[in-house]
């Protein structure tokens, strides 16, 4: 075997499906505070519920993109 086979070797395919749950936290953190704050800002102002409803779903999709491109980014990466 020479020495760029095995540099191209695999050596743990599983170890991207670890990588990607351990990058899904980040996400998940900011979908939870998102949220929490939203209700929170809305409990304190109700009569801006609309704008502040408006701006958490933004920021709800904004979050979930990062964890979309965490999951599309190692089958583009590899070869």
């Amino acid at each position: 075997m020479s020495l760029l086979a095995a540099a191209t070797t695999n050596i743990n395919p599983g170890l991207k499906s670890i990588g990607y749950g351990l990058a899904a936290i980040g996400p998940g953190i900011g979908v939870g505070i998102v949220f929490g704050q939203g209700v929170n800002a809305m409990a304190r102002q109700p009569e801006m519920t609309n704008t502040i409803r408006t701006n958490m779903l933004l920021g709800f999709a904004f979050s979930e993109a990062l964890a979309l491109i965490g999951l599309v980014a190692p089958f583009i990466y590899t070869s």
